[in-house]
Formats: C-alpha cells, structure tokens, sequence
C-alpha cells in the first residue's frame, strides 16, 4: 500500500517488527486500533499509529501492564502518580533482577556438580535444585517475623562465591546418596559416622568460625513458629531417613562431648 504514509499491517508489521498476531490483539483489546478500509475491513496504519506504538513499547519496557499502558496513553500530561508508579516498578524489577541473578547462579553450580559425578539421580539433583531456589525465600521469612539479628549472617552467606558453596554443594549431594546407602544401619555404624563428620566438617568450614560465633550469639525472641522455616527447607529423605539421619547426627554430637 504505503500510499501518502498509510500502511497495511503486513506493511508496518514489517516496518515495527511487531508481529501481525501482536497488531491484532492490541487492536481487538482497544490499545492500537488502526483505521479500517470501509470496503475490505482491512486495517491501514499511519505515522500517528507509529508514535502510539512507540509508547506503548516504551511504557511495556518499564514494566506497565497492557491494561496500565491503555490508561496512561489516554493522560495528556503525567503526575507524581507516574512517579510512584516507576517507584513500584523499579523496586520490582530489582527484585526480579535478583531472583535471575540467583536462578543463574545456582545452574552454574548444578552444571558444575553434574559435570564432576558424571552422572547424577534426578530426584536428589531437583531436591539440591529446590533447595538452591528458597534461599531467598527463607530471608524474606526472617524479614516478615522480624528476626533482623539474623539478617547480617543471610546477608554474609549470599556474599560467598560460587567456589564457596560448591564444595558444600557436593556434600550435601554426596550425604544424600549415602543416607539411601546407609539408611538402616545402626546410628553407631562407623560408615554412618563417618557420613556425618563429612558432613559437619563441611558445613562448619562453609560457614567459617565467625559466622558460627554469630550464630552461637544469636538469640530467637518472641513466639515464632520455626518449624515453618524448616518446611521451607526441603529435604531428600523421606520421614523415616530423616529420623535416622537425626538419631545419628545425635549420636555423633554425644560422641563429640564425651572426647
């Protein structure tokens, strides 16, 4: 077409790159509804149409919703409002931002792990995987019940590298394994035994003896229900090996006092 600036939707599809499907649907919802041809009903767009796109795309990658950005080209000038509105949007974009920085990070250290087992079980590998994703989740736990002692230990954890975690991240999988190997064998069971040194041996070197002074020191005020924090934790064992994952743990813990 392109008569005196007019265009067909294949036209100015191309010219946008908008995809036709994308054209028709903010044409059917009322966003960017384009004249019609009186005879073939078939939709001509023009410069001005190109300017309502502009905005719209512009509003889109601030975050605005369709039905926000069709409120907002109707306003002729903007408010504060729009100011607090880019507040709100910015603040979720950030938090958005941190949660793929975190997705992207614990893939590196999954694809890690796999690479060095070679091959790993699928349901202990997604356990690891969704242990990795509520870490965040259990911070913003700490913050709703107000326990801002624990908010610098949250906070010194997150710092730690890759290379930190990834040595705690094989244990973790390792003892899991073993728990599956193990389960059953009395607690006092050297094999047994020597699972959970491995296991606390890393963890206490994960944390570092500052951290474990922090965490000693820290003191739970108030009624809070923190069996609901530990739901938030997943674990790889069914009840009964976490049972007897505890009782040895236990018996490890005796061991240590008594020497």
């Amino acid at each position: 077409m392109n008569n005196n600036n007019r265009f067909s939707i294949g036209e100015f599809s191309e010219k946008t790159g908008i995809p036709i499907p994308t054209l028709h649907y903010y044409d059917e919802i009322g966003l960017l509804r384009p004249e019609k041809n009186p005879s073939s009903g078939h939709r001509i767009y023009n410069y001005q149409d190109i300017i309502i796109l502009q905005k719209i795309l512009s509003l889109k990658f601030l975050g605005y919703s369709l039905d926000e950005i069709k409120n907002l080209l109707n306003k002729s000038s903007f408010t504060v409002d729009l100011n607090e509105s880019l507040s709100l949007h910015f603040q979720a974009l950030e938090k958005e931002k941190k949660r793929i920085e975190q997705s992207m990070k614990s893939i590196n250290r999954v694809i890690r792990l796999i690479e060095e087992e070679g091959t790993v079980d699928s349901n202990l590998i997604l356990n690891l995987i969704h242990s990795m994703r509520t870490e965040h989740i259990q911070e913003e736990w700490m913050d709703r019940h107000m326990l801002t002692d624990f908010k610098d230990v949250m906070e010194e954890l997150e710092k730690k590298s890759e290379e930190e975690k990834f040595p705690l991240d094989k244990t973790i999988y390792q003892v899991s394994k073993e728990v599956k190997q193990l389960y059953g064998k009395p607690v006092e069971d050297p094999k047994v035994q020597r699972m959970i040194k491995n296991y606390v041996e890393e963890y206490f070197s994960f944390l570092g003896e500052d951290l474990m002074q922090k965490l000693a020191d820290k003191k739970i005020e108030g009624e809070v229900d923190m069996q609901e924090l530990e739901n938030m934790t997943p674990s790889p064992f069914t009840e009964d090996e976490q049972k007897w994952f505890d009782q040895a743990m236990e018996y490890y813990i005796q061991q240590e006092e008594t020497e």
